[in-house]
């Protein structure tokens, strides 16, 4: 006979219960639906694609702006709802103080230049990441893109900028504590509600172009369970069929969060 099981209570993890459930395939497994409702992506190859075309880094990341266009305006028309894009991490201050100080001065560039498209689009700006890290100059333009857009019902746009997976669950953690909740109160909901991301579901599919096979602390809690597509073409290079082909793929899988 065999033992009685006690599960515990906050099992399957709270953030992603809503995720799992739905309809069930013919075989009893948890169906996907045909198009993922976050996708985030870490946009990787700028400075590969620069040193294979003899043009400057800086002229590889202004490339590599274009290709968020281009990929904003594809997720709109695809009618995807929430679009993550890794754009600056925390470790990328390790870089030289001339490719910093010029990717914060393309930063406040596209922002000014990229705004009224974005509202046009029905865009909404969420930045993921410490802001008051940022140059002053830096952070008033991201205020008022935030601002600007805040009306915005078609995509949700969220840019990691000065963002490290490990240092939001820092910063997560300390606004826990900070809030007086005791150590009992503390689950996955409450931990998710602290995190840069809340309100928001987790990320269905993780695109990484430039051909790596890792998640470089990007969203490291919320992608516990998305769907990795790795392709080896370089950001800069990332088109919408890049993308169609990606959201194919996750068509095409079957997701069981551990069921």
């Amino acid at each position: 006979m065999p033992l009685p099981i006690h599960r515990p209570k906050d099992t399957p993890p709270l953030v992603h219960e809503e995720r799992a459930a739905g309809a069930d395939s013919a075989e009893g497994e948890p169906a996907a639906p045909e198009l993922p409702v976050h996708v985030a992506i870490i946009m990787d190859g700028n400075r590969r694609w620069a040193r294979a075309h003899g043009v400057s880094e800086m002229e590889g990341h202004a490339a590599g702006v274009e290709g968020i266009r281009e990929i904003i305006r594809h997720a709109v028309r695809r009618e995807v709802p929430v679009l993550s894009l890794y754009a600056f991490s925390r470790e990328n201050w390790a870089r030289s103080d001339e490719e910093v100080a010029g990717l914060f001065m393309l930063l406040e560039k596209v922002i000014r230049n990229e705004t009224p498209e974005l509202k046009a689009e029905g865009a909404r700006v969420r930045l993921l990441g410490r802001l008051d890290e940022l140059p002053v100059s830096a952070q008033e333009s991201i205020r008022q893109a935030l601002d600007e857009t805040a009306g915005g019902e078609r995509l949700q746009l969220n840019i990691a900028f000065n963002y490290s997976g490990r240092t939001e669950l820092v910063d997560a953690a300390r606004q826990l504590v900070a809030s007086g909740k005791r150590p009992e109160e503390i689950d996955e909901a409450a931990l998710a509600g602290a995190l840069y991301t809340a309100g928001l579901p987790d990320p269905d599919m993780v695109i990484r172009t430039g051909g790596d096979h890792r998640l470089s602390n990007f969203l490291i809690w919320q992608a516990a369970y998305a769907e990795i597509y790795v392709t080896a073409t370089l950001w800069p290079d990332f088109g919408p069929d890049n993308l169609d082909a990606a959201l194919e793929e996750y068509a095409s899988r079957q997701r069981r969060f551990g069921r």
